[in-house]
């Protein structure tokens, strides 16, 4: 990333935070945070929180680009998008239809199988069918082909809410019930043991970068939302602790999974490497948490890059791609 001075600059930015999704406080922080490195920068940010009076103030006072700092649906499951794209404002982030397939975790799963990344093996299941087909049948049957311990979570979502970790049927059985609450479709998959990193993709113009490797060590053994935005709860190392040629292939997997998902300007792609040195692909996240215990900004710092800077280059990203979509 090594672009010249922003030419023409992105001069003024409004940044979207808050919204009413479950991660509402966590997209607050974002927003803020993106919003004072923009303002860092030299450009004039509006920080302000999606409502009904938004598209008509979009409309009567376009701004140069958008950057969407929202977590959950009301910023990653491509409606926002999809408005920002028939308004034909420029927005930081991946497209509306990508962002729904990146959004839905099954549909995100299989496009990363077929271009060959190792994901944990798993199965989904909506609640209609937990309930008609009978819950013993069902988990007895998940069991047969899933034994050990598991993983549970709603198929949509962020921040690890409604995201279980088990061992026994009736931590199974609880599990259900709590990936249900967040989303009507839950996947259950096989727990892999190991070291969690998450890998941040930037791509400025020049094509997606993949930022080193931080190292997720939550004190508690998990990973939870607690973990991830109180500050002392987690360790964080970057780069992670892992041997060179593992890094490799994490970060070829990492450039797979985004590329494969059609993302664009930044993603996080969240792994984890098992004890024979495997990364396995958990998720993708196209608006990553940017807080201050969030890892996009330790992979900045790792990297030597000024994350004022890069956000600022990721808004005239935007601008570049509005330009050339509209001259295709």
């Amino acid at each position: 990333m090594t672009r010249p001075p922003l030419d023409p600059p992105a001069q003024r930015v409004v940044v979207l935070a808050g919204g009413i999704s479950h991660e509402r406080d966590i997209s607050l922080r974002s927003g803020r945070r993106v919003a004072d490195a923009l303002a860092s920068h030299g450009l004039q940010v509006e920080l302000r929180d999606p409502d009904a009076t938004l598209l008509p103030a979009l409309l009567a006072d376009r701004p140069d680009v958008v950057w969407p700092a929202l977590h959950g649906a009301s910023g990653e499951d491509g409606a926002l998008r999809s408005l920002l794209e028939f308004l034909g404002v420029p927005y930081v982030g991946s497209r509306a239809a990508a962002t729904r397939l990146a959004w839905d975790k099954p549909a995100a799963k299989t496009l990363v199988e077929r271009a060959g990344v190792p994901t944990p093996h798993s199965i989904t299941l909506t609640r209609d069918a937990f309930r008609e087909l009978g819950a013993e049948s069902v988990l007895a049957v998940v069991r047969g082909e899933l034994p050990g311990e598991l993983a549970v979570k709603p198929a949509q979502g962020g921040s690890a809410q409604g995201v279980s970790l088990v061992a026994t049927d009736d931590e199974l059985r609880r599990a259900m019930v709590q990936a249900y609450t967040y989303c009507d479709v839950a996947i259950i998959e096989q727990r892999i043991r190991g070291t969690e990193i998450a890998i941040g993709v930037i791509d400025t113009g020049d094509g997606p970068v993949a930022l080193p490797a931080v190292e997720i060590e939550p004190l508690s053994g998990v990973y939870d939302f607690e973990a991830r935005y109180n500050a002392g709860e987690t360790r964080f190392y970057a780069p992670a602790r892992i041997a060179d040629d593992v890094a490799e292939r994490a970060t070829a997997i990492a450039l797979a999974a985004h590329q494969a998902l059609g993302l664009r300007h930044l993603s996080r792609i969240d792994l984890i490497v098992d004890g024979a040195g495997t990364p396995w692909f958990l998720e993708a996240s196209v608006m990553p948490g940017l807080t201050e215990t969030s890892t996009i900004a330790l992979a900045l710092e790792a990297a030597g890059h000024d994350v004022g800077w890069v956000y600022a280059e990721l808004a005239q990203a935007a601008i570049r791609d509005e330009v050339g979509s509209r001259k295709s």
